[in-house]
């Protein structure tokens, strides 16, 4: 590690401006279509296992038809891993949420988990209505790497949905990127990025940057903020 990467702070990836315009969205609810993989049904986690241990089968809460994240046992990720897809699920922020900016209802949405922990390329899930914080990683932005073009956030309590579209990098026999990992993100029905070539994996701290890697699975992240947890429901995908 060099001596700029020992002195790095997470600020430093930190966008503030320009701030995304206010989009009041639509009503969205997209039924799983006849050739997807529905990866959460209402009941039933077993396409999902912890990311920290594959072994082990997930274990969030499901009640009510809804998936809850259990911030005490870590991330989730799907047993089966990916390369380009479409995926669609939706979210809520509980009503009752408290906290302020990072640290009000804090997931994300990993479009290729790459190892254990926080690694691979993040769809940021977060309380964005009226919850200032930087922008680069406010709720549907590509973490530390892309504004979203509009905020079309619901308040917390109000159900919310990405539709993604992932075209996952391609690298050389050597490990070298031949092609960059590509993003379309539909938040609410309204475009927030568009087919954007991502920079790399996701870092908290520094530049992202990219290792070679082949099909992956999706992950869903457990936070460690202190805000009550969120939920998911009507998860699906369709490989392309």
């Amino acid at each position: 590690m060099t001596e700029a990467q020992q002195k790095a702070k997470p600020e430093d990836t930190e966008v503030w401006e320009p701030v995304p315009r206010v989009v009041r969205p639509g009503e969205t609810h997209v039924a799983p279509p006849e050739d997807a993989l529905v990866l959460f049904d209402g009941k039933s986690l077993d396409q999902w296992v912890m990311t920290d241990d594959r072994s082990k089968p997930a274990e969030w809460i499901v009640s009510d038809s809804v998936l809850t994240v259990n911030k005490e046992t870590g991330n989730i990720e799907t047993r089966r891993a990916f390369s380009d897809y479409q995926l669609h699920l939706e979210w809520r922020i509980p009503e009752n949420i408290t906290g302020e900016g990072q640290a009000r209802g804090n997931s994300g949405v990993f479009l290729a988990s790459t190892g254990k922990g926080n690694a691979g390329y993040e769809l940021q899930v977060l309380d964005s209505y009226h919850n200032k914080t930087y922008v680069n990683g406010m709720a549907g932005s590509i973490y530390k790497q892309f504004i979203p073009l509009a905020n079309p956030s619901k308040k917390p309590g109000e159900w919310q949905s990405y539709d993604v579209f992932w075209k996952a990098p391609v690298f050389e026999a050597d490990g070298a990127l031949k092609t960059p990992a590509k993003v379309t993100v539909l938040f609410n029905g309204v475009l927030v990025q568009n087919n954007v070539e991502l920079q790399g994996a996701t870092q908290y701290i520094g530049k992202p940057s990219y290792s070679a890697h082949g099909p992956a699975p999706l992950k869903l992240q457990a936070h460690g903020d202190k805000s009550e947890p969120i939920s998911f429901r009507n998860v699906w995908i369709r490989e392309l």
